[in-house]
């Protein structure tokens, strides 16, 4: 089917239209100039159907990014099934969440979209290791699930030393692999920096992410495990390397040192730690990062609400000192 401009930009909105007409010839300032410019750029927009119009929204200017939660499910202590937490994550103001492993997704996305919510991330495993099937063949049947929703499958990659080089072009040959399957969906494959993994660190997923060099293999930021792994302390520089594909960025409340194993310092309600989560989320706003932004509640106990409205309101706090991207 054929579109005319006209036709385009009435189902777009006026506003939608020239965006995105002006992201595609050259950028933000163009985006910028073509909203200025038009005839009452300012006086309303629209909000679904034609001729439908409302005030501007004064709270868009500091609207966050999308922000879920993911691991909710091993450690509460009311054992919500999938309806149970997607009523409580909607009621508690998130975006949606994020799933663990590839069963149940179906069911998943069931409770999702009857609470108007989104499947931000799947969790999956991958395994190098020789003679070994690399994926689990379920990931062909939950990539038809998820078509056109957007999902991010964060990938925990095993079966060669941590940060090993060596593996690169196994590891290259196996993602470009299941880049391929993924194209179709429209989901993305993000490189989940895990200790103990193959990927372990930030700069082992920018490594062999520019090694796939594929349109739909990006990388992910986990201040827990950075934080695990990395001796010092500066950020800064490894965010802005991996920005050409940095995609999403998982966050907690945090200790900014923790001598012992586990992970009570290292993840911790949003309201907890020394860690300056605010610092982190500033960084990443001067570089221009845009992506969805996952809270890690991996070991925290008791019941999952009290310490995700905790969480949410730390939230509040910091888009409205506007330290959110």
């Amino acid at each position: 089917m054929k579109l005319n401009a006209n036709s385009t930009m009435s189902r777009l909105g006026r506003r939608a239209f020239l965006r995105r007409t002006a992201l595609a010839c050259g950028g933000l300032g163009a985006t910028l100039a073509l909203i200025a410019s038009a005839p009452g750029a300012e006086e309303s927009r629209p909000t679904g159907g034609q001729g439908q119009t409302t005030p501007p929204d004064p709270a868009a200017k500091i609207r966050p990014p999308q922000f879920f939660p993911f691991c909710i499910d091993w450690h509460d202590a009311k054992k919500r099934g999938y309806a149970e937490q997607a009523a409580m994550l909607k009621e508690l103001g998130y975006d949606g969440v994020g799933h663990i492993w590839l069963d149940g997704v179906a069911d998943r996305l069931k409770t999702l979209d009857e609470a108007k919510l989104r499947l931000f991330q799947i969790t999956m495993t991958v395994d190098l290791s020789p003679g070994k099937t690399p994926y689990d063949a379920k990931f062909k049947d939950v990539l038809a699930l998820v078509k056109g929703r957007e999902v991010q499958f964060c990938l925990l990659i095993n079966g060669a030393p941590a940060s090993d080089a060596a593996a690169d072009a196994r590891g290259v040959e196996v993602l470009r692999e299941m880049s391929a399957l993924a194209q179709d969906s429209g989901a993305q494959l993000l490189l989940y920096p895990h200790i103990g993994c193959w990927v372990e660190r930030i700069e082992d997923s920018i490594r062999v992410a520019d090694k796939v060099d594929r349109p739909n293999v990006g990388v992910m930021f986990n201040l827990c495990h950075w934080l695990r792994v990395d001796k010092q302390r500066e950020y800064r520089p490894l965010l802005q390397q991996a920005m050409p594909r940095l995609w999403a960025v998982s966050l907690n409340g945090a200790d900014v040192w923790d001598e012992q194993p586990g992970w009570d310092h290292y993840i911790q309600p949003l309201d907890k730690g020394s860690f300056d989560v605010a610092g982190l989320l500033k960084t990443l706003k001067e570089l221009g990062f845009k992506g969805p932004v996952g809270l890690q509640c991996f070991g925290i106990g008791g019941d999952a609400r009290e310490h995700l409205a905790r969480s949410m309101a730390a939230w509040h706090k910091l888009n409205a000192a506007g330290a959110t991207p």
